[in-house]
Protein backbone atom coordinates (compact mmCIF):
# COMPACT_ATOMS: atom_id res chain seq x y z
CA UNK A 1 0.00 0.00 0.00
CA UNK A 2 1.62 3.69 -0.84
CA UNK A 3 0.77 6.09 1.33
CA UNK A 4 -0.80 9.26 0.22
CA UNK A 5 1.19 12.19 1.36
CA UNK A 6 -0.49 16.13 1.19
CA UNK A 7 1.10 18.68 -0.41
CA UNK A 8 3.49 20.46 1.79
CA UNK A 9 5.95 23.16 1.10
CA UNK A 10 8.79 22.78 -0.41
CA UNK A 11 11.27 23.80 2.35
CA UNK A 12 15.73 23.40 2.20
CA UNK A 13 16.62 22.05 5.22
CA UNK A 14 20.28 21.12 5.29
CA UNK A 15 21.25 23.39 8.72
CA UNK A 16 18.74 23.75 11.26
CA UNK A 17 20.74 26.36 13.52
CA UNK A 18 19.88 26.59 17.85
CA UNK A 19 19.39 29.92 19.09
CA UNK A 20 18.18 30.48 22.31
CA UNK A 21 15.50 33.50 22.45
CA UNK A 22 16.75 34.75 25.16
CA UNK A 23 20.14 36.00 23.66
CA UNK A 24 19.03 39.09 21.27
CA UNK A 25 22.89 39.61 20.19
CA UNK A 26 22.78 36.34 18.73
CA UNK A 27 19.70 37.07 16.72
CA UNK A 28 20.75 39.29 14.23
CA UNK A 29 23.83 36.82 13.58
CA UNK A 30 21.94 34.09 13.06
CA UNK A 31 19.92 36.40 10.46
CA UNK A 32 22.76 36.74 8.55
CA UNK A 33 24.10 33.33 8.96
CA UNK A 34 24.37 30.21 6.48
CA UNK A 35 21.72 28.23 8.06
CA UNK A 36 19.13 27.21 5.95
CA UNK A 37 16.63 27.35 8.81
CA UNK A 38 16.53 28.85 11.98
CA UNK A 39 14.75 28.04 15.29
CA UNK A 40 14.34 30.50 18.21
CA UNK A 41 14.21 27.99 21.40
CA UNK A 42 12.20 28.90 24.08
CA UNK A 43 12.49 25.91 25.69
CA UNK A 44 16.07 23.37 26.68
CA UNK A 45 18.15 26.65 26.53
CA UNK A 46 15.62 29.07 28.58
CA UNK A 47 15.77 28.52 32.39
CA UNK A 48 12.10 28.53 33.83
CA UNK A 49 12.49 31.77 35.54
CA UNK A 50 13.28 33.52 31.81
CA UNK A 51 10.55 31.61 30.01
CA UNK A 52 8.30 35.00 29.47
CA UNK A 53 10.64 37.27 28.46
CA UNK A 54 12.37 34.46 26.19
CA UNK A 55 8.45 34.61 24.58
CA UNK A 56 8.37 38.00 24.33
CA UNK A 57 11.69 38.44 22.66
CA UNK A 58 11.26 35.81 19.94
CA UNK A 59 8.10 37.82 18.87
CA UNK A 60 10.36 40.87 19.01
CA UNK A 61 13.02 39.19 17.09
CA UNK A 62 10.53 37.49 14.20
CA UNK A 63 9.08 40.88 13.24
CA UNK A 64 11.82 43.33 13.79
CA UNK A 65 14.77 41.39 12.34
CA UNK A 66 14.92 40.81 8.38
CA UNK A 67 15.34 36.96 8.23
CA UNK A 68 15.51 36.98 4.11
CA UNK A 69 14.63 33.92 2.42
CA UNK A 70 15.45 31.25 5.44
CA UNK A 71 13.12 29.17 7.08
CA UNK A 72 11.89 30.10 10.75
CA UNK A 73 10.74 28.38 13.39
CA UNK A 74 10.41 28.52 17.31
CA UNK A 75 10.43 25.55 19.51
CA UNK A 76 8.09 25.77 22.09
CA UNK A 77 8.36 24.23 25.64
CA UNK A 78 6.79 20.85 25.73
CA UNK A 79 2.90 19.99 26.22
CA UNK A 80 3.55 18.83 29.65
CA UNK A 81 4.49 22.29 31.05
CA UNK A 82 2.62 25.63 31.76
CA UNK A 83 3.95 27.59 29.17
CA UNK A 84 3.30 25.62 25.90
CA UNK A 85 -0.57 26.86 25.04
CA UNK A 86 0.44 30.51 25.51
CA UNK A 87 4.35 30.02 23.44
CA UNK A 88 1.92 28.58 20.98
CA UNK A 89 -1.00 30.79 20.95
CA UNK A 90 1.10 34.33 21.40
CA UNK A 91 3.61 33.53 18.56
CA UNK A 92 1.81 32.27 16.00
CA UNK A 93 -0.64 35.18 16.57
CA UNK A 94 1.62 38.05 16.90
CA UNK A 95 4.33 36.61 13.76
CA UNK A 96 3.42 37.00 10.15
CA UNK A 97 7.06 35.64 9.76
CA UNK A 98 6.72 32.58 11.62
CA UNK A 99 6.91 29.43 9.15
CA UNK A 100 6.59 26.23 11.85
CA UNK A 101 6.19 25.25 15.17
CA UNK A 102 8.63 22.83 16.76
CA UNK A 103 7.08 21.04 18.84
CA UNK A 104 9.55 18.97 21.60
CA UNK A 105 9.13 15.56 22.86
CA UNK A 106 6.37 14.65 20.45
CA UNK A 107 5.31 11.49 21.83
CA UNK A 108 2.16 10.30 19.44
CA UNK A 109 -0.13 11.41 17.22
CA UNK A 110 -2.26 13.08 19.54
CA UNK A 111 0.43 15.60 20.44
CA UNK A 112 0.76 17.20 16.64
CA UNK A 113 -3.20 17.47 16.28
CA UNK A 114 -3.34 19.16 19.52
CA UNK A 115 -0.99 21.80 17.89
CA UNK A 116 -2.96 21.50 14.30
CA UNK A 117 -5.84 22.52 16.00
CA UNK A 118 -4.39 25.98 17.88
CA UNK A 119 -2.48 26.83 15.22
CA UNK A 120 -5.49 26.22 12.71
CA UNK A 121 -7.60 28.37 14.97
CA UNK A 122 -5.46 31.11 15.35
CA UNK A 123 -4.75 31.18 11.32
CA UNK A 124 -9.14 32.10 11.50
CA UNK A 125 -8.38 34.42 13.96
CA UNK A 126 -5.86 35.98 12.19
CA UNK A 127 -7.45 36.05 8.48
CA UNK A 128 -3.81 36.63 6.15
CA UNK A 129 -4.07 33.59 4.52
CA UNK A 130 -0.87 31.89 5.47
CA UNK A 131 -0.45 28.45 6.73
CA UNK A 132 2.09 27.55 9.58
CA UNK A 133 3.76 24.31 9.76
CA UNK A 134 4.64 21.88 12.32
CA UNK A 135 8.03 20.42 12.46
CA UNK A 136 8.41 17.86 15.53
CA UNK A 137 11.62 16.05 17.33
CA UNK A 138 11.42 12.53 18.35
CA UNK A 139 13.37 12.29 21.37
CA UNK A 140 11.85 10.03 23.42
CA UNK A 141 11.18 6.00 23.79
CA UNK A 142 7.70 6.61 23.00
CA UNK A 143 8.09 8.89 20.14
CA UNK A 144 10.64 6.35 18.57
CA UNK A 145 7.87 3.78 19.08
CA UNK A 146 5.44 6.01 17.45
CA UNK A 147 7.46 7.30 15.05
CA UNK A 148 4.67 6.06 12.00
CA UNK A 149 1.87 7.37 13.85
CA UNK A 150 3.21 10.52 14.33
CA UNK A 151 4.68 10.64 10.79
CA UNK A 152 0.97 10.43 9.40
CA UNK A 153 -0.34 12.08 12.18
CA UNK A 154 -1.11 15.53 10.24
CA UNK A 155 -1.22 17.11 6.90
CA UNK A 156 0.36 20.35 8.63
CA UNK A 157 3.62 18.10 9.80
CA UNK A 158 6.20 19.04 7.64
CA UNK A 159 9.55 17.37 9.35
CA UNK A 160 10.56 14.81 12.11
CA UNK A 161 13.92 15.65 13.87
CA UNK A 162 15.90 13.15 16.01
CA UNK A 163 16.44 14.86 19.65
CA UNK A 164 19.27 12.10 20.38
CA UNK A 165 20.22 14.21 23.89
CA UNK A 166 16.66 13.51 25.37
CA UNK A 167 16.57 9.93 23.81
CA UNK A 168 19.30 9.00 25.48
CA UNK A 169 18.09 10.20 28.59
CA UNK A 170 14.75 8.22 27.65
CA UNK A 171 17.04 5.13 26.99
CA UNK A 172 19.07 5.56 29.90
CA UNK A 173 21.85 6.09 28.17
CA UNK A 174 24.25 7.90 30.53
CA UNK A 175 27.07 9.35 27.34
CA UNK A 176 28.52 13.36 27.67
CA UNK A 177 29.28 13.18 23.62
CA UNK A 178 25.55 13.34 22.46
CA UNK A 179 25.47 12.59 18.88
CA UNK A 180 28.89 10.83 18.80
CA UNK A 181 29.35 6.87 18.57
CA UNK A 182 30.10 5.41 21.93
CA UNK A 183 33.26 3.19 22.41
CA UNK A 184 30.95 0.49 24.07
CA UNK A 185 29.39 0.17 21.31
CA UNK A 186 31.71 -2.01 19.73
CA UNK A 187 32.24 -5.71 18.68
CA UNK A 188 35.64 -7.49 18.80
CA UNK A 189 36.50 -9.45 15.82
CA UNK A 190 38.26 -13.01 15.66
CA UNK A 191 42.30 -12.79 16.41
CA UNK A 192 44.27 -12.76 13.04
CA UNK A 193 47.31 -15.16 12.65
CA UNK A 194 49.07 -13.02 14.56
CA UNK A 195 47.00 -13.01 17.64
CA UNK A 196 45.36 -9.61 17.17
CA UNK A 197 41.86 -8.64 17.30
CA UNK A 198 40.37 -5.63 15.27
CA UNK A 199 38.07 -3.84 17.38
CA UNK A 200 35.20 -2.43 15.10
CA UNK A 201 33.04 0.58 16.93
CA UNK A 202 28.81 0.74 15.34
CA UNK A 203 26.29 3.14 15.41
CA UNK A 204 24.49 2.64 18.36
CA UNK A 205 21.73 5.23 17.07
CA UNK A 206 21.16 3.22 13.94
CA UNK A 207 17.98 1.76 14.97
CA UNK A 208 16.25 5.29 15.62
CA UNK A 209 17.71 7.32 12.93
CA UNK A 210 16.48 4.60 11.01
CA UNK A 211 12.83 4.14 11.82
CA UNK A 212 12.46 7.95 11.67
CA UNK A 213 14.06 8.63 8.57
CA UNK A 214 11.88 5.59 6.74
CA UNK A 215 8.76 6.76 8.35
CA UNK A 216 9.33 10.45 7.01
CA UNK A 217 10.02 9.23 3.60
CA UNK A 218 7.16 7.00 3.99
CA UNK A 219 4.49 9.89 4.29
CA UNK A 220 6.26 12.78 2.82
CA UNK A 221 8.28 14.56 5.45
CA UNK A 222 11.85 15.78 6.04
CA UNK A 223 13.81 13.73 8.51
CA UNK A 224 16.25 15.92 9.98
CA UNK A 225 19.44 14.44 11.97
CA UNK A 226 19.77 15.39 15.65
CA UNK A 227 22.86 17.39 17.33
CA UNK A 228 26.57 17.16 18.12
CA UNK A 229 27.40 18.27 20.56
CA UNK A 230 31.10 18.70 20.80
CA UNK A 231 31.45 21.57 19.09
CA UNK A 232 35.05 21.50 18.89
CA UNK A 233 35.49 18.02 16.65
CA UNK A 234 34.15 19.68 13.05
CA UNK A 235 35.35 16.34 11.91
CA UNK A 236 33.21 14.20 14.25
CA UNK A 237 29.98 16.43 13.48
CA UNK A 238 30.80 16.11 9.75
CA UNK A 239 31.03 12.06 9.76
CA UNK A 240 27.39 12.23 11.83
CA UNK A 241 26.08 14.12 9.00
CA UNK A 242 27.10 12.02 6.82
CA UNK A 243 25.68 8.44 8.40
CA UNK A 244 22.65 10.86 8.49
CA UNK A 245 22.96 11.86 4.35
CA UNK A 246 23.36 7.88 3.72
CA UNK A 247 20.52 6.73 6.01
CA UNK A 248 18.24 9.24 3.63
CA UNK A 249 18.23 12.04 6.16
CA UNK A 250 17.89 15.79 4.40
CA UNK A 251 19.68 18.03 6.90
CA UNK A 252 21.33 18.05 10.54
CA UNK A 253 20.82 20.63 13.73
CA UNK A 254 23.33 22.92 14.47
CA UNK A 255 23.76 24.01 17.73
CA UNK A 256 26.65 26.27 17.20
CA UNK A 257 27.39 28.66 13.60
CA UNK A 258 30.83 26.85 12.73
CA UNK A 259 28.69 23.42 12.27
CA UNK A 260 25.88 25.06 9.62
CA UNK A 261 27.97 25.43 6.73
CA UNK A 262 29.29 21.81 7.20
CA UNK A 263 25.67 20.37 6.72
CA UNK A 264 24.68 23.00 4.19
CA UNK A 265 28.37 20.74 2.21
CA UNK A 266 27.47 17.63 3.40
CA UNK A 267 23.89 17.76 2.48
CA UNK A 268 24.51 19.51 -0.91
CA UNK A 269 25.40 17.00 -3.79
CA UNK A 270 28.52 17.64 -5.09
CA UNK A 271 29.68 18.47 -8.44
CA UNK A 272 30.38 14.97 -9.32
CA UNK A 273 27.34 13.89 -8.52
CA UNK A 274 25.47 16.69 -10.11
CA UNK A 275 27.28 15.73 -13.14
CA UNK A 276 26.58 12.36 -13.36
CA UNK A 277 22.58 12.62 -12.98
CA UNK A 278 22.71 15.37 -16.24
CA UNK A 279 24.88 13.05 -18.09
CA UNK A 280 21.89 10.32 -17.06
CA UNK A 281 19.17 12.08 -18.05
CA UNK A 282 20.67 12.93 -20.96
CA UNK A 283 21.50 9.67 -21.96
CA UNK A 284 17.77 8.18 -20.69
CA UNK A 285 16.23 10.92 -23.22
CA UNK A 286 18.44 9.91 -26.12
CA UNK A 287 17.73 6.22 -25.29
CA UNK A 288 14.23 6.74 -25.47
CA UNK A 289 14.37 8.96 -28.60
CA UNK A 290 15.54 5.69 -30.42
CA UNK A 291 12.92 3.54 -28.45
CA UNK A 292 15.67 1.78 -25.83
CA UNK A 293 14.59 1.17 -22.13
CA UNK A 294 17.91 1.46 -20.57
CA UNK A 295 20.91 2.65 -21.63
CA UNK A 296 25.06 1.97 -20.18
CA UNK A 297 26.19 5.19 -18.85
CA UNK A 298 29.77 5.35 -17.60
CA UNK A 299 29.85 1.44 -17.15
CA UNK A 300 26.54 1.41 -15.31
CA UNK A 301 23.03 0.57 -16.20
CA UNK A 302 20.63 3.31 -16.26
CA UNK A 303 16.90 2.46 -16.25
CA UNK A 304 14.06 4.43 -15.12
CA UNK A 305 14.57 4.00 -11.76
CA UNK A 306 18.15 5.64 -11.80
CA UNK A 307 16.24 8.31 -13.73
CA UNK A 308 14.16 9.22 -11.06
CA UNK A 309 17.49 9.62 -8.97
CA UNK A 310 19.05 12.03 -11.21
CA UNK A 311 15.67 14.24 -11.24
CA UNK A 312 15.86 13.90 -7.25
CA UNK A 313 19.12 15.38 -7.29
CA UNK A 314 18.26 18.11 -9.95
CA UNK A 315 15.22 19.48 -8.63
CA UNK A 316 17.29 19.66 -4.80
CA UNK A 317 20.05 22.22 -6.50
CA UNK A 318 17.48 23.77 -7.90
CA UNK A 319 16.18 24.59 -4.67
CA UNK A 320 19.60 25.02 -3.77
CA UNK A 321 20.03 27.46 -6.15
CA UNK A 322 17.17 29.63 -4.96
CA UNK A 323 18.93 29.72 -1.36
CA UNK A 324 21.56 31.30 -3.31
Amino acid sequence: MTAITPDRPVRLQRSELAVPAIREDFLEKAARGPADTIFLDLEDAVPPELKLKARALAIAGLNEIDWGNKTVAVRVNGLDTPWALHDIVDVAEACPRLDMILLPKAGSAFDVRFVETILASVEQNRGDGKRIGIEVLIETAMGVANAEDIAASSPRLEAMIFGVGDYSISMGIFDARIGAPSPNYRVLGDADESGGRALHWNDHWHFAKARIANACRAYGLRPIDGPYVDIGDPEGYRNAALRGLALGFEGKWAIHPSQAPIANEVFTPSAEVIASARKMIDAVADAQARGVGAVSVDGKLVDMAMLKLADRITRRMQLINERG
